[in-house]
């Protein structure tokens, strides 16, 4: 019989600091903190980058885009309707155990948006044929030989096929062309591999495991929300693996970890600057950071492109916002309450941190 040791929230959130590379010794690489992840959702590219770089031992955007432009990872429409940063090797069998659930939960939208089989299939025997031989195209010039311009929905269902190619494992990011997000074939990009499709029951025992060795401590309900398995899979799959995952008492609630996986949380930084998108933020609807202010209404800062949340030990005390200009950075922090001078340092020290990380000499503002 399993013995559940219960445990605090404050030794969750350190040991998820520590288990993500976020406190203690990094990962060497950013491909390696995807790894970790399995999936880094990243729909606002530059702060996907920055959440890598918080883990890893690569210092700035130009390192991060470096590794992603090499290959080693890529990024996708996979695991929800939206980006993701993904290793090349993990793609195919992410994609083979939950895109048919992505797609069908699209199909509302895609009737409206009259993409019937006939359509998909012309715009993607389309995609191959512009995109042989290796070529990276912008959405720019894809969009146009995929659609009808003159269509009044014509982006939306450009978009949508791409959407779709990137889903079925048709095409995925090439090398970033400057700032701009580039295609490119899968098949051309990354070698196949026996383990691409596995059996739909080892698919979800091994993603309800690589899920927990990157996230945990977490609950099954977490995983449910991050992917499209359902709980009745989460959970049968999690008496599978109960000699490799341990799980703890968190409030009268089971989160579930590898032990095997964790780092030292000996160095850990006292403040942080964590997209809103970043995993460590976004992951764990019941269980996050605490607030230090929760009456504060930041529904509208949190909204605004380009910030995120504010952490100062293990509490989420305010929010950011950073704007890249050609001669600095300029980082806005809005706190829900006051802080003590040593952790207001602490938050200088993580702004420079992301200033060093655009390469940009810093300006930051408490308002």
């Amino acid at each position: 019989m399993m013995v559940v040791m219960r445990r605090d929230l404050a030794w969750v959130l350190r040991r998820r600091l520590a288990t993500q590379r976020l406190a203690g010794a990094p990962d060497a690489t950013a491909a390696a903190s995807v790894r970790r992840l399995v999936c880094v959702q990243a729909q606002d590219a530059p702060l996907a980058a920055w959440s890598l770089a918080l883990r890893s031992r690569r210092a700035t955007r130009a390192d991060v885009d470096a590794e992603q432009a090499s290959g080693a990872f890529v990024r996708t429409h996979i695991l929800r309707a939206t980006w993701h940063l993904v290793a090349a090797e993990d793609l195919r069998w992410v994609l083979h155990v939950t895109s048919p659930k992505v797609i069908q939960a699209s199909a509302g939208r895609h009737r409206q948006l009259g993409l019937t089989a006939a359509v998909v299939d012309r715009a993607h025997a389309r995609l191959g044929d512009l995109l042989a031989d290796g070529a990276a195209l912008p959405r720019a010039a894809l969009a146009p030989e995929l659609t009808d311009a003159a269509h009044p929905l014509a982006g939306q269902r450009a978009g949508h096929l791409l959407m779709l190619a990137e889903l079925e494992g048709i095409v995925c990011s090439g090398p970033p062309d400057g700032a701009t997000h580039t295609y490119t074939l899968v098949d051309r990009a990354i070698a196949p591999a026996a383990a691409d499709r596995p059996d739909r029951d080892e698919g979800v025992r091994r993603l309800v495991h690589r899920f927990f060795q990157g996230h945990g401590p977490a609950t099954d309900r977490d995983l449910a929300r991050w992917c499209t398995l359902t709980l009745t899979e989460i959970r049968a799959a999690l008496d599978e693996l109960g000699g490799v995952l341990e799980c703890v008492d968190v409030d009268g609630e089971r989160m579930w970890f590898d032990p095997a996986e964790r780092g030292s949380a000996r160095s850990r930084p006292e403040a942080y600057l964590l997209s809103t998108f970043d995993e460590a933020a976004l992951t764990y609807a019941r269980h996050g950071f605490p607030r230090g202010d929760p009456a504060t209404d930041r529904s509208r800062m949190i909204a605004e492109a380009g910030g995120g949340i504010v952490v100062v030990g293990l509490t989420d005390v305010g929010v950011f916002r950073r704007t890249v200009g050609t001669k600095a950075v300029d980082v806005t922090v809005r706190l829900d309450r006051p802080l003590a001078p040593d952790a207001r340092d602490a938050v200088r020290e993580a702004a420079d941190r992301l200033a060093a990380f655009t390469q940009r000499p810093l300006r930051l503002t408490f308002a």
